[in-house]
């Protein structure tokens, strides 16, 4: 079988670790080109390829140059703001692109990576590793074979204390910290959203019409910079951040059901992405990781944490008859890869599809239509929680597309 030749830009801590326990660990692959910003990143990444495949990488740092390679793939896990201008390249130059998530920063941002992929018709895929994951899987093939009944409700978040990596921004070289500093909005809503997306079967059949977004204070950094202060970089001491410590997002879609999104890094907490659907029937929650249907095993009870030790972690015993068969089939290097596994079934899927021709699970409208979310937050919350309307990039098409599954389920 021939060896996909691929390019790869971005090499901080996503892109090296995807090309270390990812990429190179698929044999059918040959990664030929890297790129970044910085040059220690590209001769960490060229030492890695050496080291574990035998093979040399070409190193750039203008993007530029790896797009006038024969390539086969381009794969983008660059800083956010670069995504899109970096997909559209790509796209341009008849490159099979994948693009790794991150909030975009205005809607034309993304009528122009819709529109380049129409002109070109350049496969491309979102790479939201959150639709291939366990949990979401299980809950969506649950959902699909009717055991919730009709969906009417879903609710996710990124949840994930980013203190430390936020106020390290300048030596971690981090894009976030800019971000932080200057943007009030749901900046990261993709790995939630998406899989509720998929479920609802956004952009086939239904569509998401509105949002409103409210943003608390910012005063987590603020204290968490206070305490370490010997640590953390001067020119913080006295910053003033522009992102509140917890937005809520509230979106109503077109089949009547509403999604609840929440924003949650810069105070103390677990993570979590509290992935819940929710149904005539039934729901699953993945805090829990419970099952609750309706009918005889449904418990009712004055007494609230009796019913929460009564469901905690049940989800299990629905693996075996609703789990999708890939997941079935995973092997322990594949679990080891990365996130629980996702990155890896992810990956393949993508490079499955360039080598077959297929239609990607996650497409650009998919990627445009869970990006935008954090331009619109943007506005809505500078307007006080004013509703804003979510374009429908599919061009009216959303009411007969087919719809579509990342995996059989």
């Amino acid at each position: 079988m021939k060896k996909l030749k691929l390019g790869i830009a971005g090499l901080g801590a996503r892109g090296s670790s995807l090309l270390k326990n990812v990429i190179l660990s698929f044999d059918d692959v040959e990664v030929i080109a890297v790129c970044d910003e910085l040059d220690f990143r590209i001769k960490e990444a060229q030492d890695a390829i050496r080291e574990k495949r035998g093979t040399e990488a070409l190193g750039f740092t203008d993007y530029r140059e790896v797009l006038k390679l024969d390539i086969d793939a381009f794969i983008i896990m660059t800083a956010w703001e670069s995504h899109v201008p970096l997909a559209i390249a790509s796209m341009e130059a008849g490159i099979p692109t994948a693009m790794e998530v991150g909030g975009a920063y205005s809607v034309e941002d993304c009528y122009a990576l819709v529109e380049t992929y129409e002109k070109t018709g350049t496969p491309f895929m979102f790479l939201e590793n959150c639709c291939f994951s366990k949990d979401e899987l299980l809950a969506t093939a649950m959902l699909r074979k009717g055991l919730f009944g009709e969906l009417v409700y879903a609710e996710g978040a990124y949840a994930h204390d980013l203190r430390y990596e936020v106020s390290h921004g300048k030596e971690l070289h981090h894009y976030r910290l800019r971000n932080y500093l200057a943007r009030n909005c749901e900046n990261y809503p993709t790995h939630e959203l998406l899989p509720i997306a998929k479920a609802m079967n956004i952009n086939r059949g239904n569509r998401m019409v509105s949002l409103v977004s409210m943003a608390s204070k910012s005063a987590g950094l603020k204290q968490y910079i206070a305490d370490h202060k010997d640590t953390i970089d001067p020119e913080l001491h006295n910053a003033t951040f522009a992102q509140g410590d917890v937005i809520d997002t509230i979106i109503k879609c077109a089949g009547g059901e509403t999604i609840h999104l929440t924003l949650d890094t810069t105070l103390p907490r677990y993570y979590d992405r509290k992935f819940t659907l929710r149904g005539t029937k039934g729901m699953y929650t993945q805090t829990l990781n419970a099952v609750i249907l309706d009918g005889p095993d449904l418990k009712e009870y004055f007494e609230p944490t009796a019913s929460v030790r009564e469901y905690l972690d049940n989800a299990k015993k629905y693996e075996e008859d609703y789990l999708p068969e890939a997941w079935k089939a995973i092997t322990p290097e594949m679990l080891a890869a990365g996130h629980g596994g996702m990155d890896a079934i992810e990956f393949s899927v993508f490079f499955d599809a360039i080598r077959e021709g297929k239609e990607m699970p996650l497409d650009v409208y998919d990627a445009a239509s869970v990006m935008v979310i954090s331009a619109l937050t943007e506005q809505s919350i500078a307007m006080g929680g004013a509703p804003v309307a979510i374009p429908d990039f599919t061009h009216g098409a959303w009411l007969y597309r087919e719809k579509k599954d990342v995996l059989p389920l």
